[in-house]
Parts: structure tokens; sequence; C-alpha cells
């Protein structure tokens, strides 16, 4: 059985949403990343850059959320897009890859968890998080979905991170991004999102940003600390 190594953060979600959407079985396996689960050697055999979601598929290991979306996505047959909208598929997941994600959760670790408040810092990543989202906001306006009316992984990429805009952008973020909303409303209220947002029941993580949660998931301050700038080991 397919093995999914998942937190709760936007990057899993998306996975365990494929998984339930598709049916295909699997087991959770919770890595705590508050705990410093994920640099456990144990793991980074399976995901060397210490980062959640992972699957082992038999023989097969993929990591990062848009490889493993990609992956189930042509093993399954399931959720892709058509032939004529694969460019379009493509280009919007690694946008929502490589720039709403990255740039919403800096948004996040800048305006919270940050050991100093930079105003540099903030501005820049609340200026490009709200800038992606805005395209994407953009692109949904007149679409029912994504790539139009055909529901892909590529919505369920989008879903992840729309469900902690709330919590990047503020509570009134939904008034300029009304078409994002729709779209997570729709995935919310479909039987397989339910079943993906359950998994939070099935394992207690660790809730608290103590002085363990901060030096595993923020293992860069430790350099301060020291005063040095060597590379990480």
């Amino acid at each position: 059985m397919l093995k999914f190594y998942y937190s709760l953060a936007p990057n899993p979600m998306k996975v365990a949403l494929f998984l339930e959407e598709a049916g295909l079985p699997y087991e959770p396996i919770p890595v705590d990343t508050r705990k410093g689960e994920q640099h456990a050697p144990a793991f980074t055999a399976i995901n060397p850059n210490g980062k959640v979601p992972a699957i082992v598929d038999g023989n097969t290991t993929v990591f990062d959320s848009s490889a493993v979306l990609l992956y189930l996505g042509e093993k399954s047959g399931q959720f892709l897009s058509t032939p004529e909208s694969r460019g379009e598929m493509l280009s919007w997941l690694m946008f929502t890859a490589s720039g709403v994600g990255p740039f919403t959760g800096q948004c996040v670790h800048f305006k919270r968890y940050a050991p100093e408040t930079i105003p540099y810092a903030v501005n820049r990543y609340d200026y490009e998080a709200w800038r992606h989202w805005k395209l994407l906001d953009q692109r949904l306006a007149g679409r029912t979905w994504m790539l139009g009316d055909r529901y892909t992984l590529l919505d369920m990429a989008v879903w992840g991170w729309a469900r902690v805009v709330p919590n990047a952008l503020g509570d009134d973020a939904w008034k300029q991004l009304p078409n994002v909303k729709r779209l997570l409303d729709n995935i919310n209220a479909r039987p397989a999102a339910q079943r993906a947002a359950a998994i939070k029941d099935r394992h207690a993580f660790k809730t608290e940003m103590d002085e363990e949660a901060q030096r595993a998931m923020f293992p860069h301050n430790e350099r301060l600390k020291t005063g040095s700038t060597a590379a990480a080991r």
C-alpha cells in the first residue's frame, strides 16, 4: 500500500485531497515537524530535503507536492488536463509551487514567527503574496476551475494554499479574492475534501511553537546564536 508522509501544512494537504478524490488506498504516516521528525535519518532517506509531503509507492519514492500530484495523476489517470490544456496546467501548477506557496509561506513567517519585525521583509512578502493571489483570482474570473470546466489536480494545489489565505493576508482578504474563495468553497463542499480535512483527527500533532519547535522549523536561527554564517550541516 502507498505510504503517505504528511503534516497538516498546505502542501501535504493537497496530496491528501488527491488521494481521497482518486480513491487510492494509502497509509498515512505523520511527520511532526514541530518535533523535528522531518530531520530524522529515517525520513531524510525518503526526502533528503527534509520536508513533507512524500510518498513511497512500492519501489518508487516521490517528494515535493507538485511532483507527487503529477505522479499520482499519471499513475491513476485521474484529474489530469486534456492534452490541449496540459501546457496551461503545468504553467499554473509551477506558478503555484514556485510563487503562491513560497511567498504566502514567507508572508506568514515574517509576520508571525520572525524573531524581530523587519518592515522590509514584511512588506516584500505581503506584496508578493497579494500579487500572486490576485493573478489566481483573475485567472478564475469566468471559470469554474483553473482550467475551465475540468476539475484537476491543479485546483487541488490551489486549494491547499487557499485554506490559509486569511492567516496570511488577513480576515478581510476574501473581499479582494472572490473567485479564489468560490473555488475554495466549491472544493470544501466535496466529500473527498471533507475526508482529507479529517486527516487531522488521525494524529495529534504538536501545536506549541516552543524552543524545540523553533529549532526544528527554523534551524537558520541557530546561526544567529553562534554568529556563524557557515552552511548548515
